[in-house]
């Protein structure tokens, strides 16, 4: 049986792995200042995103945070990046239609194509690399899902994915643990730490001025705009982006009764020989699987861990605990990895949706981008980038999602009280294949 002294290492830390080569920036003690156009509510990816896009548009363009810039999960994700979209087709069209349905889908490979040129354009030292996803099917029925949706081509969004069945998965994965599965060619990797401080760097060299450590406390509309109430003093402001994802809190109760905060924890080992990773994970692809609780995981960028993350809790727990339980998994999936400790343990919050779709908008000046569902490493940037250019007036239609009611549900209030009920029986789906 493992316990704290086998399961860690000795220099484990209860932090996210990427903070070693980006370290948090500290508070400074600046304060905004009393006036500017607009007023960005979060410093991740969707804020910065949206800041760089208005600063660049002559608007003076501010940025507050309660916490470090990046302290949320634009610094503790996975540095997967995806075009994923919860829904398939199907289910897409049969809410929406199939214009619409395409639309979404479509929006899926922009935000993947936005990272991309982001990347290249702006010359961002992050890692960023075209590695490709293998996608784990975790029963035999799933792999026939899989092999039916890659048969399935529709106009207007080719992934160029294609199945991998489970004979050849060797060539893929050094594990016997799925039954083969399927590959996104186009998806990729980055650092998330490195990204967030390459992304710090253009939206201040964009004119924005990031405040860190500076949590907004009110917001009220006045005749001119907003007045936003700050500790460091109120700013005065003609527009307002809400870019808070899974840490809406009581400040905007309208979005915080569309978003289900959920904690995604992540582990990352110690170093492991390079023959093991070479076996293990032979292509060096970003990877995940088809429960309901998925799981994600990948080597590090320098291909000397192996970072790993998913949902092992009925309800939210600490790093601690809930590494030795990841730590479990992977040693289930790469027997080779059992004695292997663990380096980093840490969690995130992620924020879905009721229509587990992202979601954006703007309501007489207040604007917001939020609801990534688990993949805001590309999504989060791409919507901030639309509601920023919308902000700024360059454009008047954020996307396709923006075309759809935001739903809540009555009596919720933003504390997911129905987490626990539904992560057990997402568990027993899972074990059961269905």
């Amino acid at each position: 049986m493992s316990t704290p002294e086998t399961t860690f290492s000795p220099d484990f830390k209860p932090l996210p792995y990427w903070w070693d080569r980006s370290p948090q920036e500290p508070a400074t003690g600046e304060a905004p200042p009393r006036e500017a156009d607009v007023l960005v509510i979060g410093a991740g990816y969707t804020g910065l995103h949206a800041a760089i896009q208005t600063a660049r548009a002559g608007l003076s363009t501010v940025v507050i945070d309660a916490e470090a810039a990046g302290w949320g999960c634009s610094t503790r994700n996975g540095g997967q990046v995806s075009t994923s979209v919860k829904p398939s087709f199907g289910a897409l069209k049969k809410r929406y239609g199939r214009d619409l349905a395409i639309a979404i889908l479509r929006e899926g490979q922009a935000s993947l194509d936005h990272v991309t040129a982001f990347v290249r354009d702006e010359q961002i030292d992050c890692d960023f690399s075209v590695v490709g996803r293998f996608h784990g099917a975790h029963t035999a029925r799933y792999y026939d899902v899989l092999a039916r949706d890659c048969e399935s081509r529709h106009a207007g969004f080719e992934t160029g994915a294609y199945v991998v069945p489970r004979s050849e998965q060797s060539s893929e994965l050094g594990t016997n643990a799925y039954f083969g599965g399927a590959v996104f060619p186009h998806h990729a990797s980055l650092d998330p730490g490195k990204y967030h401080a390459g992304l710090l760097r253009v939206a201040r060299a964009a004119g924005a001025l990031i405040v860190s450590h500076c949590p907004a406390t009110d917001i009220a509309r006045t005749g001119a705009g907003f007045e936003v109430t700050t500790p460091a003093g109120r700013i005065r402001l003609g527009k307002v982006i809400v870019a808070t994802n899974g840490y809406t809190g009581g400040l905007t109760p309208w979005h915080r009764r569309r978003v289900i905060p959920i904690g995604s924890y992540v582990i990352a080992t110690e170093e492991i020989l390079p023959d093991l990773m070479d076996r293990l994970f032979p292509t060096n692809r970003i990877l995940s699987d088809t429960r309901k609780l998925v799981y994600y995981y990948r080597p590090s960028p320098d291909r000397k861990r192996v970072l790993f993350g998913g949902r092992v809790s009925l309800s939210e727990t600490d790093p601690k605990k809930s590494g030795p339980k990841l730590h479990a998994e992977l040693a289930r999936l790469f027997p080779e990895l059992a004695a292997t400790r663990i380096s980093h343990s840490w969690a995130g919050t992620v924020a879905f949706s009721f229509d587990t779709l992202a979601h954006c908008g703007e309501d007489r000046g207040l604007y917001h981008a939020m609801g990534y569902c688990g993949s805001g490493v590309g999504m989060a940037g791409y919507l901030g980038a639309r509601i920023g250019r919308c902000a700024a007036g360059l454009d008047t239609d954020p996307g396709a999602f923006s075309r759809r009611q935001y739903q809540t549900r009555p009596f919720y209030t933003g504390s997911p009280w129905f987490l626990a009920p539904s992560v057990a029986f997402f568990r027993l789906r899972d074990r059961l294949g269905i």
